[in-house]
């Protein structure tokens, strides 16, 4: 039965990965075929192999396996932003991952290569984009906009109609009022109230 999900493969053996790791464990809608990282020295990551690095892209892109990027981002998203070039030159498909232990509304829209993760709220008419990273317990209200690249970290709050650039870090308990828009490639330290 598991062999009728497709496989995912993921990019960056950090410690994000090992977050993303137990969240794609928790949805159930991927085999997780293995990890790509051309720096680590382990053979596995929680038991999935650690499969070489990025030059196994293109052998890798098929129509049953989608990437996702495990890097982690708090200043800039250059790698990441790196990896999915190379990912999008390779015709790659990108997965979207949300936690079931999330929220995210039937009126809000993820796209390709973000992770919702446990315990985060997306709510009403948000909208959030590609390759983001909406942390463990982050809050992104009705109507507010996440840019590209963007990692909203642990428990921080974006409220209704702010508008956040591509590329920007929020840090842990961070909150953004409502209808504010921050710059492209901002970063946000953490507890910081911004209104």
């Amino acid at each position: 039965m598991s062999n009728s999900k497709p496989n995912i493969i993921l990019i960056g053996a950090g410690g994000h990965c090992v977050s993303v790791i137990d969240v794609i464990e928790q949805e159930d809608k991927y085999n997780i075929l293995g990890v790509l990282d051309p720096k680590k020295n382990e053979d596995n990551i929680l038991g999935y192999p650690v499969l070489g690095g990025d030059e196994l892209i293109p052998n890798l892109v098929n129509d049953n396996n989608y990437f996702l990027i495990t890097v982690g981002q708090i200043k800039s998203y250059s790698i990441r932003q790196k990896i999915a070039d190379n990912l999008k030159n390779n015709k790659a498909k990108l997965a979207i991952v949300v936690s079931p232990l999330a929220y995210v509304s039937k009126h809000a829209s993820i796209q390709d290569g973000s992770i919702i993760m446990n315990g985060a709220i997306v709510n009403a008419k948000s909208k959030v984009g590609k390759h983001c990273i909406i942390n463990t317990k982050s809050n992104i209200e009705h109507g507010a906009i996440i840019g590209d690249f963007c990692h909203i970290s642990t428990c921080a709050v974006v409220n209704g109609g702010s508008a956040i650039g591509k590329g920007t870090f929020i840090g842990s308990n961070a909150t953004v009022s409502n209808g504010i828009t921050i710059e492209e490639n901002s970063v946000i330290s953490a507890s910081k109230f911004i209104k």
